[in-house]
């Protein structure tokens, strides 16, 4: 036991360690300096002879300025005024045309794009070169250099968009790009203005429905039971059991029978359900800015609410940070579902920051759906709070660290419903063999 506790201990401080080592490495994100600097160069319009030829005229500076030598001065402004002169030069627009075909702005993981460029040239025009900007995660960008064109040719090109991905990309713009004869400046004329391309998580068909009745079988049954009971409606009668309160025993029964039996409730099917999912960066797995784990849980978590937005369901999907969806209810609001969860992301929040704010939530009626990888005491305990409020707890372990075996069996101990997914796992089969048959607690 004591071995045991000081292992959890050390996970602990394990997790809060990686924790802030996430915070300063996000803090020192040397790629986004470096993006922001490309960018503005590009704005300005240099090329890297351009940067050179600057860099070096400050290098000659500073060198006649310490030597005092005549002739690196002249060097120094010369190079200044060929940059210069090579900003009058650069070509300021180009007069083409263009259409952008096969792009639409949604898609699905997998989905593979075919995108047709038309363009046309209004004059002659020699010496440029098209580009299409596209996101690494999509493929590579576009560049067809064009020797010459004359005016009313048409230029047609294609490219694929591989959506492997789910995330919010921006394709584009669509630029020509021409620069002055010695390739110091070079300008751009924007032909088709950025597209915003919404990939959607992959929804898989999975067959979860919330649990019916708190209790399998009672001996009697009521003639009708509703389909959305309130949970105060009668539903059977069982033995008598120790702690079961007085007030509820049905005394002719008990004289019928010969033995002491209560009322019970109706349990019922809830139709509110409540996704939590686990946000914080700590407890997922990293492969740069790309998390697995998270991944699969966004894919989990679609998967589920899909499936009962088209059953009629009202489906509320939180995060440690807040609410990321409002209650909503329909399969017209599916499209509007994934749309949000396109734009999730992860932070630095804890779980149990989330399952505090449903504790203090004074409503008892909804189907709660936890998918997490990490399930520490903390948030065993907030789940414990939940479960002798009446509510019904379900959790999804997010499986992408074999070692990290604590999760199920907290949650098994609870007496939550248990589901395990391995990150190469066939969402349809990992949730409807635990879930989607109807285990009932």
């Amino acid at each position: 036991m004591i071995g045991s506790a000081r292992l959890r201990e050390a996970n602990q401080r394990l997790i809060r360690a990686r924790r802030s080592l996430d915070r300063v490495r996000d803090e020192l994100a040397v790629s986004r300096f470096k993006k922001r600097v490309s960018e503005l160069l590009r704005k300005i319009g240099l090329t890297r002879t351009g940067q050179f030829a600057l860099l070096l005229a400050v290098v000659l500076w500073i060198v006649g300025r310490i030597v005092g030598g005549t002739v690196l001065y002249v060097l120094a402004y010369g190079t200044i005024v060929l940059v210069g002169v090579s900003f009058l030069l650069a070509p300021r627009r180009l007069r083409l045309t263009s259409e952008r075909e096969g792009l639409f702005p949604r898609a699905q993981e997998g989905d593979l794009l075919e995108v047709q460029l038309k363009t046309k040239a209004q004059r002659s025009l020699t010496s440029f070169q098209l580009e299409e900007r596209v996101p690494e995660a999509l493929g590579l960008p576009l560049r067809v250099p064009i020797a010459r064109v004359r005016a009313g040719d048409e230029l047609d090109h294609a490219y694929g968009l591989n959506c492997v991905r789910r995330g919010v990309y921006q394709v584009g713009p669509l630029v020509a790009i021409a620069s002055d004869p010695i390739g110091v400046v070079q300008r751009e004329t924007v032909l088709q203005e950025p597209f915003e391309l919404l990939v959607h998580p992959r929804v898989s068909r999975v067959s979860l429905r919330p649990l019916s009745r708190l209790f399998e079988d009672p001996p009697i049954r009521p003639p009708v039971s509703k389909p959305w009971p309130t949970g105060t409606e009668f539903y059977g009668m069982r033995e008598f059991r120790p702690g079961d309160d007085l007030r509820r025993i049905v005394w002719r029964a008990t004289a019928r029978t010969g033995k002491i039996m209560v009322r019970e409730a109706e349990q019922g099917i809830t139709d509110h359900i409540t996704i939590v999912l686990d946000t914080d960066r700590g407890s997922h797995s990293r492969d740069g800015e790309y998390s697995e784990s998270f991944e699969v849980g966004i894919r989990v978590v679609a998967s589920l609410g899909a499936v009962h937005l088209n059953g009629g369901f009202e489906i509320k999907v939180e995060t440690n940070g807040g609410a990321l969806t409002r209650p909503m209810r329909g399969r017209d609001k599916t499209t509007r579902f994934l749309d949000v969860l396109t734009r999730g992301e992860m932070d630095r929040n804890p779980l149990s920051a989330a399952l505090r704010r449903l504790v203090a939530d004074p409503r008892r009626d909804a189907q709660l759906i936890v998918v997490t990888p990490h399930l520490g005491t903390d948030e065993a305990t907030q789940l414990k709070f939940l479960l002798d409020k009446g509510v019904n707890v379900t959790v999804v372990a997010l499986i992408w660290n074999d070692e990290d075996t604590e999760t199920m069996g907290r949650a098994a101990a609870l007496g939550c419903q248990v589901s395990a997914v391995r990150m190469d796992q066939d969402l349809s089969a990992a949730l409807h063999q635990d879930i989607g048959a109807g285990n009932r607690l």
